[in-house]
């Protein structure tokens, strides 16, 4: 399991944001709960707020569909479907806000996740350079790689897609879990962080990032269901 091989985001309505992502996921042949789901925010857990979610779309088609579907069931847009070649050459995508306020986005082009649901997230952090540090010093447990590093935005990747770190108003409540090969890789990532200077966030596995995100490392017999 990688990162994005399950986004879960917590929802202060959970009814009202599971209507939202079932109507525009329908157009790209997604059902929630496979691969995204929605969980209800709790005093414990709060609702996620300003987290940017990219769902791969099969062809730009989709993408226009998947804007059209939201805007006529009444949700906001975030920005028409077009090319962004800021982003890839061949770029196309949609964007609508979701009841949380979360940017949702169809995106198709020719390298665009296929073998899975999320093709990548947005995080914005209050320190970029902090958060870099923390991810560059779990990277070698977590399977990660950095493939992008400017003063705009810092992306890494794993099997299971592509995250991007960006300066701004931070994202609020959000838990990346990373799968390990074995529970020692998890006992290693746990000792490293720590050592490091970073606070635990529980049970070994599971810390806390400079943004305050929890961060665990799993191994397949401690995988969340």
């Amino acid at each position: 399991m990688g990162v994005l091989d399950q986004v879960t985001i917590r929802a202060s309505d959970r009814v009202a944001s599971e209507r939202f992502y079932e109507t525009v996921l329908a157009t790209l042949g997604v059902e929630t709960g496979r691969g995204f789901s929605v969980a209800a925010a709790s005093e414990a857990r709060p609702a996620t707020k300003r987290l940017h979610i990219g769902f791969a779309a099969p062809s730009r088609a989709h993408v226009d569909e998947f804007w059209r579907a939201g805007m006529a069931a009444g949700y906001r847009d975030d920005g028409a479907p077009g090319p962004r070649p800021q982003y890839v050459e061949d770029y196309y995508g949609s964007f609508l806000l979701d009841p949380d306020g979360n940017s949702a986005e169809a995106v198709h082009h020719g390298s665009v996740r296929t073998n899975g649901v999320v093709d990548h997230l947005w995080i914005r952090v209050a320190d970029l350079a902090a958060s870099r540090r923390f991810y560059e010093t779990i990277a070698p447990y977590a399977s990660l790689r950095m493939v992008r590093d400017t003063p705009e935005r810092t992306g890494f990747a794993s099997d299971g897609g592509v995250f991007s770190l960006l300066p701004g108003e931070p994202t609020e409540h959000v838990q990346l879990v990373f799968s390990a090969g074995d529970s020692t890789s998890v006992d290693a990532f746990h000792a490293a962080a720590l050592a490091a200077g970073y606070d635990s966030a529980g049970a070994p596995g599971s810390v806390l990032d400079p943004s305050g995100f929890t961060v665990e490392l799993v191994s397949p017999a401690g995988a969340p269901g």
